[in-house]
């Protein structure tokens, strides 16, 4: 489903305006057989919000935990009107993406922002929306989009201030196959951050890149780690590439996410999933192939 919107005010009107439309997603989602569902707050900030919806810091951090609230609407809607396919309630993961999501300048695809804008000042924006998020009863937080590590470090301790949740960590990535968006190896930044937080981490990995660049990245990620392994997640987008004045191109060169599944679990990947241009026909693929590949085993 697409929305028109103005040019700085993606996720907000959407939370605010688009209610029927945000839980019929969700639902459409569940029916395709998704195990996790996430909010549509990754360019959500209390700041963003007062500033273009013109609203108060209470209203803006109470419209960040509605969020939840629609995806826990909508997972109770589903449950009421297909009581006889038995579905587990999917995992309710709030989406906190980076800082330079907030910037309207696809920075979030290059890390740029890191070289001016100070650790402090990425970590007050983060604070509350992870706090709304947290409050609202997500049960996990998904870090995602994250092209720099010094964000990602930053988030790894901040999330210390919220003990007793858990999160993902999914970095966006180069085309180069080794390195994340802003430069830095991959495969060292992966581990790495992972060591910071290993407690509060339930996986490590990336999203919203090309499928084709998954094995490059992942690639014996864990070798020599067999005692302590980094457990990988990976949600790509459909393979399509993002071009800032023309959109999303090359949809006509893409293999399906669903066929990479296979392969990717064989690597040790344990979280799978789509991102930008994946649809529900595609998470019913992927979810197939996945559960082939555990009769298999």
């Amino acid at each position: 489903m697409d929305f028109l919107l103005e040019k700085n005010t993606t996720t907000p009107p959407i939370l605010k305006i688009y209610v029927c439309e945000i839980l019929s997603l969700f639902c459409t989602s569940f029916s395709a057989g998704a195990d996790v569902i996430i909010t549509n707050t990754y360019q959500a900030s209390i700041s963003g919000f007062v500033q273009h919806l013109k609203i108060s810091e209470k209203e803006a951090y109470d419209l960040i935990m509605q969020s939840v609230h629609y995806v826990r609407t909508a997972c109770d809607r589903f449950a009421q009107e297909y009581p006889e396919l038995d579905q587990p309630k999917p995992l309710i993961v709030g989406s906190v993406g980076p800082y330079g999501a907030s910037l309207h300048d696809a920075s979030e695809y290059t890390g740029s922002y890191a070289a001016t804008t100070s650790v402090e000042t990425m970590r007050e924006w983060h604070r509350p929306r992870i706090a709304a998020l947290v409050e609202a009863g997500v049960d996990l937080l998904a870090l995602e989009t994250i092209p720099c590590r010094v964000e990602a470090e930053m988030l790894l301790d901040l999330i210390k201030e919220f003990p007793n949740i858990k999160a993902w960590l999914a970095f966006s990535c180069k085309q180069d196959g080794k390195s994340i968006a802003n430069g830095e190896n991959f495969q060292e930044t992966v581990r790495r951050c992972y060591d910071l937080n290993p407690r509060q981490l339930v996986a490590v990995g990336a999203n919203c890149l090309a499928p084709r660049l998954v094995e490059s990245l992942f690639k014996d990620i864990n070798k020599g780690r067999r005692q302590n392994p980094v457990p990988l997640i990976v949600y790509p987008n459909s393979g399509e590439s993002y071009n800032v004045e023309q959109g999303w191109i090359d949809r006509e060169k893409c293999e399906p996410v669903d066929t990479y599944i296979p392969h990717w679990l064989d690597m040790g990947i344990t979280w799978v999933g789509g991102c930008c241009r994946t649809y529900a026909t595609d998470v019913t693929r992927i979810k197939n192939q996945a559960k082939l590949w555990q009769c298999k085993r």
